[in-house]
């Protein structure tokens, strides 16, 4: 929390509902494993005192939802490359989610995001784990 605090002025996450995620037997041991609620609590709190800001929306379809074109793309979870059929999007499912996270927050606070660009071309095979293990130091 202190990194993303000392790096960004603003960050945005998906406001999960764990203990609705928790009744999922699929998902009750990964999720449990994981501090999301103290990540969250911690980041908001450094940063209210950093003066930097947080906010928190609606996670509905962030991975499905098209980070370039807004159209819904169906997909299981094993299915790890969002592939838009549509605009020909191809990038991380995990990337295309966050950049739809950071869109919903800045068009929370009232910045919109008309002059962000799609990312394209960013490498599939980046490791997400090491990073978020950074964090979850503290």
């Amino acid at each position: 929390s202190r990194k993303l605090v000392e790096k960004y002025d603003f960050i945005a996450f998906e406001d999960l509902k764990i203990k609705n995620m928790m009744r999922n037997h699929h998902l009750a041991k990964s999720i449990s494993d994981v501090s999301w609620n103290m990540l969250q609590s911690f980041t908001a709190y450094k940063a209210e005192w950093a003066g930097k800001v947080v906010t928190f929306v609606n996670p509905k379809n962030t991975s499905q939802e098209c980070s370039s074109c807004g159209k819904i793309v169906k997909k299981n979870l094993n299915i790890k490359i969002h592939h838009c059929p549509y605009c020909g999007l191809v990038l991380d499912r995990h990337v295309n989610a966050a950049i739809n996270i950071l869109h919903r927050g800045l068009k929370k606070i009232g910045l919109g995001y008309t002059d962000l660009m799609p990312v394209r071309g960013l490498a599939l095979d980046t490791p997400m784990t090491q990073e978020a293990n950074e964090f979850s130091r503290g």
